[in-house]
């Protein structure tokens, strides 16, 4: 299961593909874990990146190693590739796009068709923005297919380690499993009134 470069780890690692169209945030979503950084700038990826998350849990350490793939179409060819192997995947789209929510659907089953019974977890990113395309009452497919929903911002660390802990809690089959250190994030990008905090 471990990447070419890396060496395995002695603690539980599970292949977690990571989809969703292009734009809605998925490497900024990785980054924010990696880094503790938020990314401003959109750089579409090209085929797929791979980084290895770590977290503390009440079991010990697990590792995901997280396949972050190019949400662009025209580098779909290979996709079935990235899916082989998968143990658990987020799907994400973008709350301020409808066209990324209509998409959620191919998504799903392209996940489904090379991998059987895997947790999956619906996440609808940018929910710190105002100008919301998908309310969350029109977020309905998730109960269709049984799938967990977290709406997120990955600006913001809002529900940031939901999908992670869901994920976690499915794979050990023990849902009372929780995240023992709090990931080491950057504050998020917002000003505190230091003389109210000083009260």
């Amino acid at each position: 299961m471990a990447l070419p470069n890396t060496p395995p780890v002695d603690y539980p690692s599970f292949k977690l593909v990571l989809v969703g169209d292009g734009g809605t945030g998925k490497t900024t979503f990785v980054k924010r874990h990696v880094t503790g950084e938020f990314e401003k700038k959109y750089e579409p990826t090209i085929g797929v990146e791979v980084r290895p998350l770590d977290f503390q849990t009440s079991h010990g350490k697990i590792r995901f190693y997280c396949w972050d793939t190019a949400g662009q179409e025209k580098f779909g060819g290979l996709r079935d590739g990235y899916y082989i192997h998968g143990q658990c995947a987020i799907i994400m789209f973008d709350v301020t796009s409808r066209l990324t929510y209509k998409n959620v659907p191919t998504w799903h089953r392209d996940i489904c068709r090379v991998c059987e019974n895997i947790p999956i977890v619906l996440c609808g990113n940018k929910v710190d923005v105002k100008n919301r395309q998908v309310k969350a009452k029109m977020v309905t497919f998730h109960r269709k297919k049984n799938l967990q929903y977290y709406e997120i911002s990955a600006k913001s660390n809002y529900n940031f380690e939901k999908p992670f802990l869901y994920l976690a809690r499915k794979l050990s089959g023990d849902m009372t499993l929780r995240f023992v250190e709090e990931t080491a994030l950057l504050p998020a990008d917002v000003t505190v009134d230091l003389a109210a905090q000083q009260q």
